[in-house]
């Protein structure tokens, strides 16, 4: 291949503009994907030497070519030329250089099948990625739950922002894990879709000469073959999937983001950073910040554009290959790298945090988060919840608006009195909840069992 030439030059006699070689060439960002380029070669080339496409000698030399290229590319040291319009051109190109065999390892595909094989290489390998680093997380949570519940720490649940009832702290880490295995589903969900071979598909419509598309398949360790070549060529669902299970798992990441802000702050004070987890500021020298937080918070929004721009680009579309397709690996690349780096921190983050315990429990301790407890007190002596509700309500009101001690309150209430008072002191209402999946620490225990089996055979 001449230097400066295009796989497609013979059709022009000119070569391209520099403002259409600047837009079209994808090399940039895919060249990320050279492994996953240079295992599709050598499948094919090994399928192209089976049905006698090649013989042995070029087959041999194509491989030796290959993993020269590779080598090259691992260690920076490959010679990227002007004409090296993305991936596959680059490495067909080089392989040229090595050996003239390779001028026939394109035999049989197009650049349209083969990148898409790439990316759904790609996919698969950065789901698998993700998802041990998702563990990681989860386990880091976990680990963090079961000592809290040995050091019996609770703290205020909330609703609306505002105080409700007080549960284990480890309930409430308890509840990312659950939410994070969610996302650990859905990734997989996205990862079965993505398993499948389009190789032998070609530019759209499958191939004359007597290719194996199912040995390529089984070579690469796919799962399943592509029925349409039409559909195979044009499909990016699976991205789709995969950004969407990212998007999902950035706002719970953000959600917990966002917890930790609040949990940091001096009106809160229920935890402390580590330092090597946390920022100060040029200005104001007691300041210390939860930026991984926020920082978790914030790319929410990045993984959720990444959606949405590449759904708006596909809406469009007709059958088959287009170019706007390959806007597909910028927020591919950039959603996994992204999400990867903020749950790496965040662990980190999870693993150094001090718990305040006193603040946490002080604050669960307020004798209004009993409010309920004394609706069920009612509740079990035969009282209709809802007019046990309207009573201890009624109490509450009084309470605050003639500043009288609700204990008080509740001692010389005739349907109440000292027995009930007791659900009012402190500590008291912190293990009353041990339904199915409740807050107290029975019920915790079992629960944190179960999630001891999961995270297990996750790893």
């Amino acid at each position: 291949m001449a230097d400066g030439n295009t796989l497609w030059h013979g059709r022009f006699a000119g070569g391209p503009s520099e403002a259409l070689r600047a837009l079209n060439d994808s090399l940039p960002f895919d060249r990320r994907m050279f492994k996953e380029d240079i295992a599709g070669s050598r499948a094919h080339v090994q399928m192209l030497q089976a049905v006698g496409l090649l013989d042995s000698a070029e087959l041999s030399e194509i491989l030796l070519a290959l993993d020269t290229v590779e080598e090259e590319m691992e260690q920076g040291k490959f010679d990227w030329a002007e004409s090296d319009e993305d991936i596959h051109t680059a490495v067909e190109r080089r392989a040229t250089e090595l050996t003239p065999a390779a001028a026939k390892m394109h035999t049989g595909r197009s650049r349209n099948d083969q990148v898409a094989n790439d990316v759904r290489l790609v996919a698969i390998g950065e789901i698998d990625s993700l998802t041990e680093v998702l563990a990681a997380l989860i386990g880091a949570l976990l680990s963090r739950a079961q000592e809290a519940l040995e050091r019996e720490i609770y703290l205020p649940g909330y609703t609306h922002l505002q105080r409700a009832q007080p549960v284990e702290l480890a309930h409430h880490l308890a509840a990312y894990c659950w939410m994070f295995l969610r996302d650990i589903e859905r990734l997989g969900d996205a990862r079965r879709r993505a398993d499948v071979s389009v190789l032998g598909a070609g530019a759209l419509a499958g191939s004359s000469l007597p290719i194996d598309p199912q040995m390529v398949a089984d070579e690469l360790g796919f799962s399943k073959l592509f029925a349409n070549s039409l559909d195979a060529v044009a499909d990016r669902d699976f991205v789709a999937d995969l950004l969407y299970s990212l998007s999902v798992l950035g706002v719970h990441i953000s959600r917990m983001g966002e917890e930790l802000c609040l949990w940091a702050s001096r009106e809160f004070n229920f935890i402390e950073l580590d330092d090597a987890f946390s920022t100060g500021s040029s200005m104001m020298p007691q300041k210390k910040n939860p930026d991984i937080a926020e920082l978790a918070r914030g790319k929410a929004g990045r993984l959720i554009g990444n959606l949405t721009g590449f759904l708006t680009t596909q809406k469009g579309l007709p059958l088959t290959y287009n170019k706007d397709l390959q806007e597909d690996k910028e927020p591919l690349f950039d959603s996994c790298d992204t999400v990867r780096l903020t749950l790496v921190a965040l662990t980190g983050m999870i693993n150094t945090l001090g718990f305040n315990v006193e603040a946490m429990q002080s604050s669960a301790d307020s004798p209004y988060s009993a409010a309920t407890d004394l609706a069920d007190f009612l509740v079990e002596r035969g009282v209709p919840f809802r007019h046990a509700h309207a009573t201890v309500a009624g109490l509450v009101r009084k309470s605050l608006a003639d500043e009288t001690e609700l204990v008080e309150l509740v001692q010389a209430h005739s349907d109440l009195g000292p027995e009930a008072a007791e659900l009012l002191q402190r500590g008291s209402g912190r293990n009353r909840r041990n339904s199915h999946g409740g807050g107290g620490a029975v019920a915790v225990a079992a629960q944190l069992a179960k999630l001891s089996e999961l995270v297990g055979a996750l790893r």
